[in-house]
């Protein structure tokens, strides 16, 4: 018995009925829950870093904000890690890392750059509250490395807390 080569088109009711659902976006793209978790990620940076540039605004004009998703820098022995003032970890897992200004390889002006690895503080918070905490603390200790003061000068809020 031969098959036939002419297939019909798949309908809705076929492609239900074979239990593949339902294809294609399922929500527009004007819906919030539509972004990505990058984006959403890159939101919750800013809705944590907000507090802190309008208070330090004037100082923190040349410093960028970015985001990588995994740390690119790791420890030579994991038993016994100890990190340079720029990174901050929790143990031997990094979760964001001060790059100072510089010049780059081709002779160019750099400016300094926070960078906050997404997973590894997305694995270290439970929802999107404690993680808009996370962040915040890990940018306050982050502007004060760059600032070259304390922690408590620059959130003194979160001492209270």
């Amino acid at each position: 018995m031969s098959r036939s080569r002419h297939r019909r088109p798949p309908t809705a009711r076929s492609v239900i009925r074979r239990g593949r659902g339902v294809r294609g976006p399922m929500l527009p793209p004007t819906v919030p829950a539509w972004r990505t978790r990058g984006q959403q990620f890159d939101r919750l940076v800013l809705e944590a870093f907000a507090p802190l540039d309008s208070r330090w605004h004037d100082r923190l004009t040349k410093l960028d904000i970015a985001v990588d998703d995994v740390p690119k820098i790791r420890p030579l022995h994991p038993d016994s890690v100890t990190w340079p003032d720029e990174v901050v970890a929790d143990g031997p897992v990094p979760l964001s890392r001060l790059i100072p200004a510089g010049v780059d390889r081709h002779g160019q002006a750099t400016r300094a750059r926070v960078v906050l690895f997404r997973k590894p503080l997305e694995l270290r918070a439970s929802d999107p509250d404690d993680l808009v905490d996370l962040l915040r603390e890990v940018l306050v200790q982050q502007i004060a490395t760059y600032l070259g003061v304390d922690p408590d000068v620059i959130d003194p809020e979160a001492e209270e807390e």
